[in-house]
């Protein structure tokens, strides 16, 4: 006599909308099934709360408080074996440990605002700001520390005791010495025990960020000069309507009536149309190419005056309301430098939105040489009449002319050496200008001398 026991599950899947829902039902024969349903759900709840119980201790428990932690466990240790020792050690661990806790409460009772001055500084300027904590509860919050990071830097206020409704306040001064994007906060209030054995950390304001614009000089207006000697001067192309008359040609399919030339016109014996025909005005168009190459630079110093003239160049043709393009190379990772070629164009719509972008670059190894993006900007930049090319000592009189060369022939090409070593200096090479600058102040004098 055999005894079979059936043990079954069945599974049944109900779809509604995008929502599936399954529901098990399991024999009388096979309660194994609902054991290992209810493992399940229990290590699916637990786990969540495990993780964010390690989590707790791991963020509150600092590298001395773990020391403290092990003469806790010495506790343990010195009990079992009986050595009056570690268990001295232990019981005072554990009551540190006891004392510290209570530093670690009224952590959100702090309402903390930042106050920036300024988000928009020069470089060597100095952002002031203040930081004011008021205690938002209605007990007493202990003293406390607000640590506001600023950038690589970190920034301390120390809060002292405050009452219910209390308000401290702490001024604050962020040096920026170079240009750059400096991140502030988000500002945290940090919780601690007199020996540091704890902390809790509360976040409290988003970040915020400082730009720093790299400085610049006042240049002559580019009004003036070559580049006024551009503006509205005809081009060789033949166009149906603009300003500079060329001639007459004779009435064709789709002209404008208004361009027809009626005394022209009565001319003809045999009463055809003549029509006007014009030379195209050209409108100065000015492209700023930054060169980002490291290899083009002596030293960071050098690369930071390039930045500087091509931002103090950018503002004034920004300020002279002139169609502008700053163009430098976007960054290629190593194994794509063979085969892609990518150029960037910053914001040129005001000066400032121009400076917060130069305050973001930086000079690097994984971008085009100066040739390629200026040939590429020459392909994509379309309507160039000046081409300024701002670069390093590294830029041989070879060099410079093969950037010349990638520009079209009625394109006006020069090209600023920055050389913190050189005199500066003017001079006129095949198809291009040179002017070289070791200071920025020089910026002005030699743009004042190509204008001439």
């Amino acid at each position: 006599m055999s005894l079979e026991t059936d043990s079954r599950i069945s599974r049944t899947v109900a779809t509604t909308g995008t929502a599936t829902h399954t529901r098990y039902t399991t024999a009388s024969g096979a309660p194994a099934v609902a054991v290992v349903v209810g493992w399940i759900r229990v290590w699916r709840a637990v786990v969540p709360a495990v993780r964010a119980a390690v989590a707790w201790v791991r963020d509150t428990v600092t590298p001395a408080g773990w020391v403290v932690v092990g003469g806790v466990v010495a506790l343990a240790v010195g009990l079992a074996l009986g050595w009056v020792e570690l268990v001295v050690a232990g019981l005072l661990a554990a009551v540190l440990l006891a004392c510290a806790v209570p530093f670690l409460f009224g952590g959100q009772a702090y309402a903390v605002e930042l106050q920036l001055h300024h988000e928009r500084v020069v470089a060597g300027d100095v952002v002031e700001g203040s930081v004011v904590v008021t205690n938002a509860s209605s007990h007493l919050a202990l003293p406390g520390r607000i640590d506001i990071p600023t950038g690589a830097g970190l920034a301390e206020v120390h809060v002292p005791l405050l009452v219910a409704g209390a308000v401290h306040s702490e001024q604050l001064a962020i040096r920026t010495e170079h240009r750059g994007i400096i991140a502030v906060g988000p500002v945290t209030s940090v919780r601690t025990d007199p020996l540091g054995l704890l902390k809790r950390e509360v976040a409290w304001v988003d970040l915020r960020d400082i730009y720093v614009h790299p400085v610049t000089v006042p240049i002559p207006s580019t009004s003036a000069g070559f580049i006024r000697d551009l503006e509205g001067d005809p081009s060789r192309r033949i166009v149906d309507a603009d300003i500079s008359f060329h001639a007459i040609r004779p009435y064709a399919r789709g002209d404008a009536q208004r361009s027809v030339h009626w005394k022209s016109t009565a001319k003809q014996t045999n009463g055809s149309l003549m029509v006007r025909q014009f030379e195209e005005t050209r409108r100065s168009r000015l492209a700023i190419v930054l060169s980002l190459d490291v290899a083009e630079y002596a030293d960071d110093e050098e690369f930071e005056l390039a930045v500087s003239v091509a931002g103090s160049l950018g503002v004034r043709a920004v300020r002279d309301s002139r169609d502008l393009a700053v163009v430098m190379s976007e960054e290629i990772p190593e194994f794509m430098r063979r085969s892609m070629r990518s150029i960037r164009s910053l914001a040129t719509v005001s000066g400032r939105a121009l400076l917060d972008d130069l305050a973001g670059i930086d000079a690097r190894a994984t971008v085009m040489p100066i040739e390629e993006v200026c040939r590429l900007t020459a392909q994509v930049v379309t309507d160039v009449s000046i081409a300024v090319v701002v670069c390093g000592s590294a830029m041989d009189a070879r060099r410079l002319q093969s950037v010349a060369v990638t520009f079209p022939l009625d394109v006006r090409v020069l090209a600023i050496v920055c050389d913190r070593t050189a005199p500066p200096a003017f001079r006129e090479l095949p198809g291009l200008s040179v002017a070289t600058i070791a200071l920025l102040d020089d910026l002005g004098h030699l743009m004042a001398k190509v204008a001439r």
